[in-house]
């Protein structure tokens, strides 16, 4: 199962189909999902292990998080409708928009596959904030926020988009006063405003205050998920000092939890980010820009993998393409050399579903990258001088 290639959602539901994971409690789901990380943004594994072990990009393991997020909240309310056109009619009712972006783009009409579409584009950040950060694969830190607007989608279709814009501005008012509170904020904390900040639907230019913003929070799912992010929000260096303990006394009070809920979601992202350390990004020392080029080359480099096959005999037809990539192992290309080289691999692109990404906004610049690693990854013959690594 590939979830970078078409098909990929009808294909994995008929693996959940042979699971039992629908009779899991939602709270002990929940935890789940914290430890695979998709709670906080940082998607390390698949929650339950579902699908059998691949070697899976972040932003594939949260497509699949996502999706059987969804999946699991829709077999909990067991709604009469067909579970994709359920999920596509609520992905439609909290967008702003009055068509999908993927309908006017592929004019896709099949329902797997634009919800596929639809989950692709839902994972990224804004474009804006990723022209701005220079950062494409940081991936959305808030979608718990749909999946909660989803579950009460099954329960009430009633007025869906002003709960989940309503939740959305709730959180950012929590959150965001955690973190104005720090007398001096870390590097960890300037990462998590820029995540937090992209990740958010919608700017409203005035929020709710913080009274307003805890009495919207009801619902036990809510509760947990404001915890978790506010001790997200509070963590330096394993640290949460005496001013944020007090924060999160009162919002115990205000959201009536008790202390055990409260540690519970303390020890959650001690122990996660003890875990994940070298994997989570905004925990690393790296730049921005560092961050993008090494995440772009291992997504670059296992899409070329994977495509290795078709992007051999689509480039076989172009004796042009070949020459250039064959050129590009032992010197730089030429800005007219590059330009050559990008046209030809969008048209080669357009034929391989798996690499529409490149097409995406942002996607071009992935593009050098490409061509600096496709000589390396496909066989020997793009690369005369090449020493091939031993095991």
């Amino acid at each position: 199962m590939n979830p970078s290639a078409s098909g990929w959602i009808k294909k994995l539901l008929i693996e959940v189909s042979e699971t039992m994971y629908s009779q899991i409690e939602t709270s002990e789901f929940y935890n789940k999902l914290k430890h695979a990380g998709f709670i906080y943004g940082s998607n390390i594994t698949v929650v339950l292990d579902i699908v059998k072990p691949f070697d899976f990009t972040e932003e594939e393991r949260c497509k699949i998080n996502l999706l059987l997020t969804y999946y699991f909240i829709y077999k909990k309310e067991q709604p009469d409708e067909d579970f994709i056109d359920n999920l596509i009619r609520y992905n439609k009712s909290i967008s702003n928009q009055k068509r999908s972006f993927f309908e006017e783009l592929f004019g896709d009409k099949k329902p797997d596959s634009l919800l596929e579409k639809m989950i692709h584009k839902r994972i990224h950040i804004d474009d804006n904030f990723i022209s701005k950060s220079f950062n494409y694969f940081l991936i959305n830190a808030l979608l718990f926020v749909d999946v909660l607007g989803y579950q009460r989608f099954l329960k009430n279709e009633d007025g869906i988009e002003n709960y989940v814009n309503t939740l959305e501005s709730a959180l950012e008012t929590i959150v965001f006063s955690v973190i104005d509170a720090k007398s001096k904020k870390t590097e960890y904390d300037q990462n998590l405003i820029k995540l937090f900040e992209g990740s958010i639907r919608h700017k409203n230019s005035e929020l709710p205050s913080y009274d307003d913003a805890v009495a919207f929070i009801n619902e036990p799912l809510e509760k947990l998920y404001v915890i978790d992010l506010v001790c997200m929000a509070s963590w330096t260096d394993m640290v949460i000092d005496k001013e944020e303990r007090e924060f999160l006394n009162r919002l115990k009070i205000d959201l009536s939890l008790n202390n055990e809920d409260i540690a519970k979601s303390m020890d959650g992202i001690n122990i996660f980010y003890d875990e994940h350390k070298d994997d989570v990004a905004f925990l690393s020392s790296k730049n921005l820009a560092q961050s993008f080029y090494d995440n772009s080359s291992k997504v670059v480099s296992k899409l070329i993998k994977r495509n290795s096959k078709r992007l051999i005999k689509e480039l076989s037809e172009s004796k042009e393409a070949m020459t250039l990539l064959a050129q590009s192992t032992q010197r730089n290309l030429s800005d007219d050399e590059q330009k050559k080289i990008q046209t030809q691999l969008l048209d080669i692109f357009k034929s391989i579903p798996s690499l529409a990404i490149f097409m995406l906004p942002g996607g071009m610049l992935l593009l050098p990258l490409f061509v600096k690693f496709i000589p390396k990854l496909l066989p020997s013959a793009f690369d005369e001088n090449r020493i091939e690594d031993k095991d």
